[in-house]
Order: structure tokens, then sequence, then C-alpha cells
């Protein structure tokens, strides 16, 4: 064989395994972009620690600032941000935004579904569905009379936040949103967690979502699942750094699989 035509087939299969090494890297590229969403009660400033932690190690976070008026309203809200997005994001629910990410997760554009304390509802199935089927420790939630919810301050911080400190969890109480009580009973069209993957934290001292709640819904749903002791309600914001590291990990494993 002529020189030239070695040369010619080593730099052949040279380019061939260039090309094959960057489309495993490129396959094995962690998801960059995280969308976080909030739930009943609060708002996205509660995603803070988190959303620094993750901006950080060079994520692109964004925080979906949902109205809370209707659960249409809401999907809405976080398919725009989605939509916004410059490639595939992992989506992020606490509490009702876990049933906000069930629905708005179907999106082409999310790869995986991270549900932080929260619920995750089936197809034909609501977050109170669920909660009648395990009721929360708390009777601290009350309708007023143009049916919205709200959470007895007095309460607040025993079952809302008991791990976070208490003036800041009375600033919370004071400035905590309202959302429609409606929103709490429309089922699921489509869970995205079916076919989507899925990493669920269960925070064990919750009072909002029963625990064993949480447990049943990640166990059904095959979610990769931590538990964090001694965690109230709010796990994402008493414990940034175990979330963040939850978030990092569906990051890294749902990029392997796009």
């Amino acid at each position: 064989m002529k020189l030239s035509s070695q040369i010619a087939r080593f730099a052949a299969a040279a380019v061939l395994s260039v090309t094959a090494f960057g489309a495993y890297a490129a396959d094995a590229a962690p998801i960059k972009n995280i969308v976080l969403v909030h739930g009943f009660f609060a708002d996205g400033s509660g995603w803070e620690a988190v959303a620094k932690i993750l901006m950080h190690d060079g994520f692109k976070v964004s925080v979906v600032q949902q109205p809370e008026t209707s659960f249409e309203d809401d999907v809405k809200a976080t398919t725009r941000v989605i939509e916004a997005q410059d490639g595939p994001s992992i989506l992020v629910g606490h509490s009702y935004g876990g049933a906000v990410i069930t629905e708005a997760g179907n999106h082409d554009k999310v790869a995986g579904l991270v549900y932080v304390a929260a619920f995750q509802p089936d197809a034909g199935e609501s977050p109170m569905d669920l909660t009648k089927k395990m009721p929360p420790a708390t009777k601290a939630i009350k309708a007023t009379q143009d049916g919205y919810l709200y959470f007895d301050e007095a309460m607040f911080h025993a079952d809302f936040a008991a791990d976070v400190p208490a003036a800041q969890a009375s600033f919370m109480a004071i400035s905590q949103v309202m959302p429609a009580a409606k929103a709490f009973g429309v089922p699921i069209s489509k869970a995205a967690w079916r076919t989507k993957p899925s990493w669920a934290v269960v925070a064990t001292a919750d009072r909002a979502i029963n625990p064993d709640l949480e447990r049943f819904m990640t166990k059904r749903a095959e979610s990769k699942t931590i538990e964090i002791k001694n965690s109230s309600h709010v796990a994402y914001m008493s414990h940034p750094a175990e979330v963040a590291k939850l978030i990092k990990q569906a990051a890294s494993q749902s990029g392997k699989s796009q």
C-alpha cells in the first residue's frame, strides 16, 4: 500500500473517531437550563438560595412567577418560561408546583422533572384527590369567601416553615400569595413523569403534605428519591444544598439520554 493511501486512511479514521467522540460528548453533556416553579402560599423568591448555588455552578436558572389564579394560567406561565429557554430544561416544582410541572412537563423542551416536597398527580388526578388519600397534619389552610386560600399566619411557622428562622417565616406569612382554591382540584390531563425521568425530595417533617403521601407518589412515579430528615415543607429553603445537588444530578443524568 502506498504511503499516501495509508495516510489518507489514517486521517479518515481519525476524523471518524473525533466525530464519534464529539457526538458522545454532546450526548453526555448535562442540561444547563433549570426552571423553578413555586407552590401555594409562596412566590419565586423562595428559590433564591437554590438558584445561587446552581448559577455558581454554571447553570442558567429561570424562576416562574405563576399567578395562581387558575391551574390553566399557572401551566401557561410555566410553559412560556420553558419555551424561552435556548435548549432542553430540567423542570423543578415545589408543593402545588409539582402538579404544574406534571402538566407543563409534557413539553418537548423538558428533559426531566424534579419534585421537592411536591404533588405528583397521575392523569385524571388532582392534588385535592391525593390529599384526601392521606391528609396532612396541618389544619391551618383556610378559604376566603370569594374562593381563595390562605395559610393561617399564627400557624405558618410551625406548619409550613418550621426549620427556617422565625423572623423569615413571619415575613413569609404576611407576604404569602393567596391561590385560587379551584386550582387545587383540577385533574392532570397527562402525567409527564410517565414518559420522562424524575427525581424527588421527601421532607420527613412536612406538615403541609403528608410525608407518607410524598413517599407513595415518588414510589409510584419511580422517581429517584432522597429523604431530608426533619425538613419542613419548604425543604428548598431550609436545605438548599441538598436540593440543588439533586437538581444537578437530574441535569447530568437527563443530559445523557438526550
